[in-house]
């Protein structure tokens, strides 16, 4: 009898343990909790045919011990997304109350449909799919590829000649591989998504004509929201490292770019040397660089040319040389007023330093020797000193400035006696035809740029004009 009673005891305490347990199971967490996802990032990596539409999945974990149930499953945009969602089989951008037991998940399923010959597509189509639990939001980004483009995402390049049939599209960055070289054609069109870069360890030769500029800008197309303008920063730069020599830029147009994100110095241009081959690393003819957040080009001991090229309306420094370092800039301008969107109150647009600080102390430094020469140029702006030269340790600092314009007060600590100036104008006006519309031509013959050149800057200007055999105008522009 003892045995037969204890056995029913235990099987009636092991029911009200299996009932306590499953009570305490279906208890709803009302407060606090996390959501988890089964990815970070929904990607649709296939390029759309015609009305094509594509279709991913994903989960939502509940990791608690007690159910949850998450009030909104929803799409950012709503309505206006290219997504379409399916919540643990409820359709609808907008799906509220889906109950997720302890320990388990619900799947959500995105689809997208996108025409990729619509020219008012977005070459990267993205949203954010947010789900909240007890008044916390948790979310993960959609992306898909819109029109019709060459996509290049997180990779590296080849030795590799693209095409113009269809654009560009860099997601993530890219880098061109040491010892692989890239070419550019005329007419090529790069579209850099937010925060992207072009590295080259390699040689990147982008040679485009007057006719078809190379152009690299930001992938945002929807210019009407940003009031038809196109503004700093909306992509990295281009970036030119050790092993990196005989790179060209011919005719290209770099803008709206130069952000610091993913901890990158902001910058549109950067070189950093010197070249493991004693090489020129980067040469540029034609180049226009403009709208840039922060420097338009910056040198780390780098070595570079560059003719018949404008750097205007940048966050930083225009021309920015640290640690020393070899350079030859011939007819080029490096302009900074008050660009609208950009400030320019205490960086001048240009300086040229044969160090580099590392620190609050005066001997926390870096230095090396510096050659460079700048002939006819011009550096203008609204500041009183907009070119600056310093030099640090005993290290060769050869800069000779000749038949160049500047805005300078001339002061020890802004032009020291180590800099060569050969008949170089300061402080003049050069009477810019608009310079409020970014139009630095010299306006007429009493523009002290026309005719006060030396030398030659190679066959055309930045216009595409012939220059002058006998006398050339100073800058990247021949008044004819």
């Amino acid at each position: 009898m003892r045995g037969a009673y204890t056995g029913r005891l235990l099987a009636g305490l092991f029911i009200i343990n299996t009932l306590f347990s499953a009570c305490k199971k279906e208890q709803l967490l009302t407060q606090g909790g996390e959501l988890a996802f089964s990815t970070d990032t929904l990607t649709f990596d296939t390029v759309f045919t015609a009305q094509g539409s594509f279709t991913l999945g994903l989960k939502i974990y509940n990791r608690q011990g007690q159910k949850v149930n998450i009030s909104s499953v929803r799409l950012e945009k709503g309505s206006q997304s290219y997504f379409h969602l399916n919540v643990d089989g409820v359709s609808g951008n907008q799906v509220a109350n889906r109950e997720v037991a302890a320990h388990d998940s619900i799947y959500v399923f995105a689809t997208v449909n996108i025409d990729p010959t619509d020219a008012n597509t977005p070459f990267v189509v993205e949203d954010r799919l947010i789900a909240t639990l007890n008044g916390k939001d948790y979310s993960i980004p959609f992306m898909a590829f819109g029109q019709n483009a060459y996509y290049v995402k997180d990779s590296v390049l080849q030795s590799q000649a693209w095409k113009t049939d269809k654009p560009y599209v860099i997601i993530n960055s890219a880098a061109v591989d040491e010892n692989a070289t890239l070419v550019i054609p005329p007419g090529c069109r790069i579209y850099m998504h937010a925060d992207s870069r072009l590295f080259v360890l390699g040689r990147l030769v982008a040679r485009g004509t007057k006719a078809d500029s190379i152009i690299f800008q930001g992938d945002r197309l929807d210019r009407g929201y940003f009031g038809n303008v196109g503004y700093a920063g909306e992509w990295g730069g281009i970036y030119f490292f050790e092993e990196s020599y005989g790179s060209e830029l011919d005719w290209v147009v770099l803008k709206d770019c130069g952000n610091s994100a993913r901890g990158a110095l902001p910058a549109a241009i950067q070189v950093t040397g010197p070249s493991a081959s004693g090489n020129t690393q980067l040469t540029m003819r034609h180049t226009i660089i403009g709208n840039t957040l922060g420097y338009g080009i910056v040198s780390f001991r780098g070595m570079f040319a560059m003719e018949n090229s404008l750097v205007y309306a940048t966050g930083a420094p225009a021309l920015a040389i640290f640690q020393g370092g070899n350079c030859t800039v011939r007819n080029c301008d490096f302009v900074n007023y008050y660009p609208p969107r950009i400030n320019h109150t205490d960086n001048p647009t240009v300086s040229v330093l044969n160090y580099l600080d590392t620190g609050d102390r005066p001997q926390d430094y870096i230095a090396a020797d510096l050659q460079a020469t700048f002939t006819n140029c011009l550096i203008y702006g609204s500041l009183d000193d907009e070119f600056v030269a310093q030099q640090k340790g005993n290290y060769v600092y050869d800069l000779r400035l000749e038949h160049c314009l500047l805005k300078t007060s001339r002061k020890p600590e802004v032009l020291p006696d180590v800099v060569v100036q050969v008949n170089c104008k300061y402080n003049e006006d050069p009477k810019f035809a608009n310079y409020n519309e970014s139009d630095f031509r010299a306006a007429d013959n009493s523009s002290p740029l026309v005719d006060a050149g030396t030398g030659s800057a190679g066959p055309t200007d930045l216009d595409g004009r012939t220059r002058m055999v006998r006398a050339i105008d100073i800058g990247c522009y021949e008044l004819q």
